[in-house]
């Protein structure tokens, strides 16, 4: 539930559309006040098993493969101390602002569902740090995303406790002092808090909604860059004839098909060949789009489902679980920290990357190739004098080829840890912080076959493409001028890739992505 800048959070109901803007807005959050009731007995049911006395994981024993070491009740908040203290060992580049932002608040919505054992305090302090723009610095790389992601998690707590370094406005200072300049106390955790606040997927599932949402961003703008370069390369839209896809049946391939009928539809290109053309068939990356990009789009959609599901899900450890009255909780230690969904998803996010920049760098590699496109060799007058789109087809295939290898699959690797009590682990965090690497790359390749489009649509002037990719068209050419003969290329690139990092293409789009459904 939102309006303008602030939003509700109702633990275990956040939908795809919040996470978004979770992570690229600046909102002042707050939890659903119907939560507070299941916090407070959560936490109650944890003062009352360190008054029995019984031992229970993590919170009045040790971790790991330490637990069966007994603590003392006068040294439990000592042992969330140095839980803390000792997790937290990443290393590697500082998590960028929207991520851990995104963590921060998928951290308090986990807490606030009620089964962690926390005071209000602690989310309380959470929602502080996202709402006053205190990000805390967190090392990219440290995590196998088994126990959680307890290093990452480590270092956001750090924060909490007035230790370590936090990010404000861009600028890097000790954690204490960025808590005292917006007001903040640090706070002392009490029995389980570091702990469930250590583990948890909340750093991994982060990650992978970024690259979520940079996937449907390129998906669209692939869509549009595909559609122009039909024009472009004057191809036929007749593959996208609706019957064709309904025979087939794949859900993905029949919604893009019609996105690519409506972004040609009214063209004077397309309608200037309908007659006395001999080519029988486009090649595969003009003709095959629905197939190949419904696939992308199948896949984004699963991967959207699961990521929904984990960013609501609470994945600590020991679980805190009260009867229907209230009353007689019991304390059951499980795997929910264990990020398998997450590592699949990303690995399946990360095929779907690779392959919308790999289709895209096809579709150059016919724009410039005057046997098959018709257009002038490399899209420029006075081939040999100029050399025209010869190197920008060269940096979309060295980019597309890097994706190749950063595809691979994160989550058929294991190492074991914590001397073997960890034997298997899912590597999710990387699974998904290499997403944002790869959506850079197609980003790129997707930014030169627009360029190439474009390109290739004046040089049919005075006919005109359709309405739809007229306004795509203008956009670009606001940006980047017609290459008239051989210049300076890295600023047009540079730019034209703002204008796909500024969410520019997407609403063309939109209708058939998660995020907007």
């Amino acid at each position: 539930m939102s309006n303008n800048n602030s939003m509700l959070i109702q633990p275990g109901h956040l939908r795809l559309a919040d996470l978004r803007r979770i992570a690229t807005e600046s909102l002042q959050l707050t939890i659903d006040p119907a939560a507070d009731a299941a916090i407070a007995v959560s936490a109650q049911t944890v003062r009352d098993v360190v008054a029995q006395g019984a031992p229970a994981y993590g919170i009045n024993t040790g971790f790991g493969k330490l637990a069966k070491t007994h603590i003392p009740d006068a040294q439990l908040e000592r042992l969330q101390l140095n839980l803390v203290r000792s997790h937290a060992v990443g290393t590697g580049a500082l998590l960028d602002d929207a991520s851990v932002a995104l963590i921060l608040a998928l951290k308090a919505a986990s807490l606030a569902r009620g089964f962690s054992g926390v005071r209000p305090a602690v989310i309380a302090a959470l929602l502080a740090l996202y709402n006053g723009g205190i990000y805390p610095c967190i090392p990219a790389k440290g995590s196998v995303g088994a126990s959680g992601d307890l290093a990452p998690l480590a270092h956001m707590t750090l924060a909490l406790m007035g230790e370590g370094e936090v990010r404000v406005g861009g600028n890097i200072m000790p954690a204490r002092d960025g808590l005292a300049a917006a007001g903040l106390s640090a706070l002392t955790l009490a029995a389980k808090e570091g702990l469930a606040l250590l583990n948890g997927t909340q750093v991994s599932t982060a990650l992978a909604l970024r690259g979520l949402f940079a996937a449907e961003d390129l998906f669209a703008a692939a869509v549009v860059a595909g559609a122009l370069a039909v024009d472009a390369a004057r191809g036929s839209d007749a593959p996208f004839d609706p019957r064709i896809h309904a025979v087939r049946g794949q859900p993905g391939q029949i919604d893009v098909a019609a996105q690519y009928r409506k972004l040609l539809s009214g063209s004077a290109i397309r309608r200037s060949h309908l007659v006395n053309d001999d080519r029988v068939q486009d090649p595969y990356s003009l003709r095959c789009q629905p197939q190949v990009m419904g696939a992308c789009l199948d896949l984004i959609r699963n991967v959207a489902a699961t990521l929904t599901i984990e960013a609501n899900a609470v994945t600590d450890n020991p679980l805190v679980f009260v009867g229907t009255d209230g009353v007689g909780g019991e304390v059951l230690s499980g795997g929910n920290f264990h990020g398998e969904p997450v590592a699949l998803a990303a690995d399946t996010l990360a095929l779907a990357i690779a392959e919308i920049g790999a289709l895209s760098e096809r579709r150059v590699a016919l724009l410039i190739d005057a046997s098959l496109s018709g257009l002038p060799p490399f899209l420029v007058r006075e081939p040999g004098l100029n050399s025209g789109f010869m190197m920008a087809h060269v940096t979309a295939a060295a980019l597309a080829s890097e994706n190749k290898s950063l595809a691979h699959p994160a989550s058929v690797d294991s190492l074991p840890t914590s001397a073997n009590q960890e034997d298997h682990v899912s590597m999710a965090t990387f699974a998904a912080r290499r997403l944002l690497e790869m959506a850079v790359n197609t980003r790129g390749i997707v930014g030169i076959e627009l360029l190439a489009a474009a390109q290739g649509i004046d040089f049919h002037a005075p006919l005109q493409t359709s309405p739809a990719l007229q306004q795509v068209h203008a956009l670009l050419r606001a940006r980047v001028p017609f290459y008239a003969e051989d210049r300076y290329f890295a600023p047009d690139i540079a730019a034209v890739t703002q204008l796909l990092e500024e969410h520019t293409l997407t609403p063309w789009v939109a209708a058939i992505l998660p995020s907007f459904a």
